[in-house]
């Protein structure tokens, strides 16, 4: 399957994630970073929000992360996801 090259694809996948979940949506801001065909994903989130952004127990962001690799997988990449 051929790669995508354009970046709107998992950058604006998180947004749609996690927009709605925070208090402070202006404070969200979402970059990336690809190497070859992994693409790494840096997510910052007010501190206020860091507690709605990784749920108890880190459930909400591992199902980010499960919801990325899906997506990932059907491109033929890697997604990383680091939550600032």
């Amino acid at each position: 399957m051929a790669q995508r090259n354009d970046s709107f694809d998992v950058k604006n996948l998180v947004e749609a994630i996690v927009l709605p979940l925070v208090e402070n949506p202006q404070e969200v801001a979402v970059s990336e970073r690809r190497k070859g065909s992994t693409v790494t994903v840096k997510l910052h989130v007010s501190q206020n929000d860091m507690g709605k952004v990784i749920g108890k127990q880190g459930r909400i962001a591992k199902s980010i992360r499960t919801v990325l690799k899906a997506y990932a997988a059907k491109e033929d990449m890697f997604v990383e996801l680091d939550i600032e």
